[in-house]
């Protein structure tokens, strides 16, 4: 089945992109220059460039055209092992930084109550921080967890930088985790915000739980978006330390 002309206008600009045939800063053709040599409206052609800015491969500069943008370097991240994305990030010698966003108590979710084995009057948490390598955004991370298990927390909540470390304070010492699923959405408009993206770029999502090695207690329900565009994922069951 032959493809739409406007798709066909992204997989070309797609493929230059990918074998470098174009490079960071480059400027592309304009809607006029694209419409004539693909022989299409400039409507078909202004809506192939307004996807791929949305998708984040390209910017525009108001008077000036769009523009290819400069490729971050991917980031590999281990989503399996026992330790915490701080610790991962700083043993690959990246320079990350967090920012705790809010710490606030959620209406029943039958999901989450569930994962933490927790009882429907039980009050549960939502701590959510934002990760920065290199001052860039990439990831967002939502922990869940029971204020019967850690009374505390609405107080201590909005301080966490690192939810291990916040353990290890009050004496836990080693974590595992029994289920951890990955799924792809799009952000919201305030994920867009947060990660300073597009609509259309991808989110790769993260859902785990975290249990005390020693006591089997499950301490948190965990839900990680990352962005998928900044990523390399590796899967192996075994974490190289």
């Amino acid at each position: 089945m032959p493809i739409d002309k406007e798709t066909q206008i992204i997989d070309d600009i797609m493929e230059k992109i990918i074998t470098k045939a174009m490079k960071p800063g480059e400027k592309l053709l304009s809607e006029n220059k694209l419409a004539d040599q693909y022989n299409v409206p400039r409507i078909t052609a202004r809506n192939a460039l307004t996807t791929l800015e949305a998708r984040g491969y390209i910017y525009s500069i108001q008077g000036k055209g769009r523009f290819l943008k400069e490729t971050a370097k991917p980031i590999q991240l281990h989503l399996t092992g026992n330790s915490s994305f701080t610790e991962k990030m700083q043993r690959a010698g990246y320079r990350l930084t967090t920012k705790n966003m809010y710490c606030t108590k959620i209406s029943y979710d039958s999901k989450v109550y569930d994962a933490l084995r927790a009882s429907s009057e039980a009050e549960i948490y939502k701590i959510g921080r934002v990760r920065f390598i290199d001052d860039e955004p990439i990831a967002i991370h939502q922990s869940y967890v029971n204020q019967q298990q850690f009374p505390n927390i609405a107080q201590e909540g909005p301080l966490i930088l690192s939810m291990f470390a916040y353990y290890r304070q009050l004496g836990y010492e080693a974590f595992t985790s029994k289920q951890s699923l990955l799924s792809i959405t799009f952000p919201t408009s305030y994920e867009q915000k947060l990660f300073s993206c597009g609509s259309m770029v991808p989110l790769i999502v993260l859902e785990t739980d975290c249990i005390d090695v020693q006591t089997q207690k499950v301490l948190e329900y965990t839900k990680i978006l990352y962005r998928s565009d900044k990523f390399k994922y590796d899967i192996t069951m075994n974490e190289s330390r």
